[in-house]
C-alpha cells in the first residue's frame, strides 16, 4: 500500500532546459565534460531534487569537485561533478519516484551514489523481516531508518558535514538494538586523492571529485552485542549512470580455491551469464550496463580493499577504496534463508540493473557498488567504524590509463575488451 511521502516535499515547478552558456567556462565544460550530448548535468539534478528535499552542497576550494547530500535521506550522497555545475552528474536518482510524491511499501528506491544501509538483509538475524515471517519479497520491509528517516545535520561547513541519528531496531530473532548512527561526509583535494589511492600522480587533464564517509555505529543499550543474538553491519551503497560500456572491476586475492573458496559468488539472482562475468587470475569483469539484473560478491578472504567501474564511453573511472580490517572474516549473510553459516557473508557486492523477468520495468536501470563493514560485536557504549573513499575521474584514455595500472593492475584496453566492446 502506498502513503504520502513523509518527508517535506515543496510543491513540483517544470525545470527549464538550460539555454547554452556563452563563457569560456561553459564552452569548455561543454567540450571536454560532455561527449555524450544527451547527459544530465549536476545542476540539472541539483535543480530537481531541491523541489522535493532540501540540498546540502558541499565543494572544494576551487569549487569544481561539488558534492549534492540530503539529511531528509540519511545523510545520503546524492550526487557529484567533477566540473562544476556544468559537469557530468555521477549519481542516478530517481525522478519518477520523486515526481509520484509518494512512498512504497517495501524500499523506496530514490537513487544517489552513496546511502547509508545496515545488515543483515536476510537469515535468523535479518532486520529486514519480522520473526516467523517468510523470506520472501511479501514480507520483506525496509527499515524506515534506513529508507525514508530523517538525519539530524550535527555540523556543516563548505566541504564538510555531519549527520546524526538515535534509533531502535528489532531482528528475526527478537533482538533489539539500540544505536546511535553518525555519519561525516567530506570533500578531499587532489593531493588528498593520490595520497590516498598511492598514486605518484594525476595528470592535470583529468577533472576530479573525490568525497570520504565516516560511518560510525555505537551500541547505546545496556546489553551487549553477541553472535548468539545477531550482529549488525554498516552497508554502503552506490548507484551510478550506467552506459553500453561500463565495465565493473573488482581486484581479488589469487589462490587455490580450496584454501581461499570461489573468486566470486554469482548467485544472488540466478548464475551470471559467462558473457557478463569474467574472473582472470587478480581481477574479476562484471558488466554495468544496466540491461541484466545480476548481482555478484566477494568474501573477505578474496577481497581487496579496491573496487571501482571504468565507463569507456564517457571516459570516467570510479574508484572505491574502504578500511578493511585484516584478518576478520566475520560479515553478516544477508541470504534469504535461515543460514548455517550467518557470519560467512561478502565485503564487496556489485548489482547491475535490469528486466527482474521479462518485459517487466527495471528498478532503473543503474548499477551499484557496494562495501560492508564486518560484523559489529559491539559492547554496551562501544563504536564501530567503516569508512569510504570514493572517486570519479574524467578524462581521456591516455590520462586514465597510469591510474587504471597502478590501482588496479590492468590496462584501458583490457578493460574495454573485457567483454568484446
Amino acid at each position: 500500500m502506498k502513503q504520502k511521502l513523509s518527508l517535506a516535499i515543496m510543491a513540483f515547478a517544470t525545470l527549464l532546459v538550460a539555454s547554452c552558456a556563452s563563457d569560456n567556462e561553459s564552452e569548455e565544460s561543454k567540450s571536454l565534460n560532455n561527449p555524450n550530448q544527451n547527459m544530465t548535468t549536476y545542476a540539472d539534478d541539483v535543480a530537481f531534487l531541491e523541489n522535493y528535499i532540501d540540498i546540502i552542497q558541499l565543494s572544494d576550494e576551487s569549487g569544481k569537485s561539488k558534492v549534492a547530500l540530503s539529511a531528509a535521506l540519511q545523510g545520503r550522497v546524492m550526487s557529484s561533478s567533477a566540473f562544476g555545475d556544468e559537469g557530468r552528474s555521477y549519481g542516478w536518482i530517481n525522478r519518477e519516484l520523486f515526481e509520484s510524491k509518494e512512498t512504497l511499501e517495501h524500499m523506496n528506491t530514490f537513487g544517489g551514489e552513496e546511502r547509508f544501509w545496515l545488515g543483515p538483509e536476510g537469515g535468523q538475524y535479518s532486520i529486514f523481516f519480522e520473526k516467523g515471517a517468510e523470506f520472501t519479497l511479501d514480507d520483506w520491509y525496509t527499515p524506515s531508518l534506513i529508507d525514508l528517516d530523517a538525519y539530524e545535520v550535527k555540523s556543516q561547513s563548505g566541504s564538510k558535514a555531519v549527520f546524526t541519528k538515535n534509533a531502535l531496531l528489532k531482528n528475526y530473532s527478537g533482538f533489539q538494538f539500540d544505536l546511535g548512527i553518525e555519519r561525516e561526509i567530506a570533500v578531499l583535494s587532489k593531493s588528498e586523492v593520490q595520497q590516498k589511492l598511492g598514486l605518484s600522480t594525476i595528470d592535470d587533464a583529468i577533472k576530479i571529485v573525490a568525497y570520504q564517509t565516516t560511518n560510525t555505529l555505537t551500541n547505546t543499550g545496556g546489553s551487549d552485542w553477541k553472535k548468539e543474538t545477531g550482529l549488525l553491519s554498516i552497508w554502503l551503497l552506490g548507484m551510478y549512470n550506467h552506459s553500453a560500456n561500463t565495465t565493473i572491476m573488482i581486484p581479488y586475492v589469487s589462490g587455490d580455491e580450496a584454501d581461499w573458496g570461489i573468486p566470486v559468488n554469482d548467485t544472488y539472482f540466478g548464475k551470471v551469464p559467462a558473457e557478463r562475468l569474467i574472473v582472470k587470475d587478480n581481477i574479476i569483469y562484471f558488466s554495468g550496463d544496466g540491461q541484466y539484473r545480476s548481482k555478484i560478491g566477494v568474501s573477505p578472504r578474496r577481497a581487496k580493499d579496491i573496487a571501482g567501474s571504468y565507463d569507456a564511453e564517457n571516459g570516467v573511472l570510479t574508484i572505491i577504496k574502504y578500511n578493511k580490517p585484516e584478518g576478520v572474516t566475520d560479515y553478516v549473510n544477508s541470504m534469504w534463508e535461515i543460514q548455517e553459516e550467518p557470519f560467512a557473508g561478502d565485503v564487496i557486492n556489485a548489482y547491475n540493473d535490469g528486466e527482474p523477468s521479462p518485459g517487466e520495468k527495471p528498478l532503473g536501470p543503474f548499477y551499484e557498488l557496494e562495501t560492508s563493514s564486518p560484523a559489529l560485536a559491539l559492547k554496551s557504549g562501544e563504536s564501530g567504524t567503516h569508512k569510504q573513499l570514493t572517486c570519479h575521474l574524467e578524462g581521456d584514455i591516455e590520462s586514465l590509463e597510469p591510474i587504471l595500472k597502478q590501482v588496479f593492475g590492468v590496462s584501458v584496453e583490457d578493460v574495454k575488451t573485457a567483454f568484446n566492446k
